[in-house]
């Protein structure tokens, strides 16, 4: 295998690892910055449940890898400046490739949960859907911390 090839295989091993990067936002998933607070808890009843699609991670690690590896297969393709021309072309159509497949790959399941606290507020939370399975008339605890909140059983 010349080096361009590794190289291309490279890229696409990085590619399919940002699947891996993701981390979870579902109702049972912490970040390790979040242990050992103190977070306030409040209870309530589901009035609502709705199926929702969390959009993907967009950061410089997909176009980046894309414009790699449409580089590298863009100067493959002819010699002299046609060469030149389809190298920018392959990195620039790499890029968009890889943005996307980033936001693909690391888009996931969502469910948005409506709660009526027992004061009678009503709040929504939209968090990873784990398969918790919440229905209207559920009993649930909210977990809030500053800005982050949670819906757990």
């Amino acid at each position: 295998m010349k080096i361009n090839q590794w190289a291309l295989v490279g890229c696409a091993v990085a590619m399919l690892g940002l699947a891996g990067c993701a981390t979870s936002t579902g109702g049972s998933s912490f970040q390790r910055g979040e242990t050992r607070r103190v977070m306030t808890v409040e209870y309530g009843t589901v009035d609502a449940v709705r199926y929702v699609r969390i959009e993907g991670t967009r950061s410089a690690v997909g176009p980046v890898a894309g414009a790699a590896v449409g580089g590298l297969a863009g100067s493959a393709v002819g010699g002299g400046t046609g060469r030149s021309i389809a190298t920018v072309l392959g990195a620039v159509a790499g890029g968009v490739a890889g943005s996307a497949i980033e936001n693909r790959a690391t888009s996931m399941p969502g469910v948005e949960v409506t709660i009526r606290l027992q004061n009678g507020q009503l709040i929504s939370i939209v968090q990873e859907d784990e398969g918790d399975n919440f229905r209207p008339g559920d009993w649930v605890r909210v977990i809030r911390d500053g800005a982050t909140a949670r819906v757990a059983r």
